[in-house]
């Protein structure tokens, strides 16, 4: 799932390094839709050096929910 402009705004917004509870305390504070909120909710809790690091944990996210809803499909 790519990104969405609000979410990349936002990121491209925070100074870094942040963690996660950084990012959904500035996104709650800066009124980040909740959807993002809960992708952002998602992500390890670990230090985060740049916003191209949190968009790699996002992409990753989106991958494995898209692997684990296709191998559901395949043992329906």
């Amino acid at each position: 799932m790519a990104v969405s402009p609000a979410l990349d705004a936002f990121l491209a917004s925070m100074e870094y390094p942040a963690t996660k509870d950084d990012l959904l305390r500035e996104a709650a504070r800066e009124g980040l839709d909740p959807r993002e909120r809960t992708r952002l909710e998602h992500l390890p809790e670990q230090s985060f050096s740049a916003r191209w690091h949190i968009r790699y944990h996002l992409a990753h996210r989106a991958l494995d929910d898209v692997t684990a809803a296709a191998r559901a499909l395949a043992t329906a």
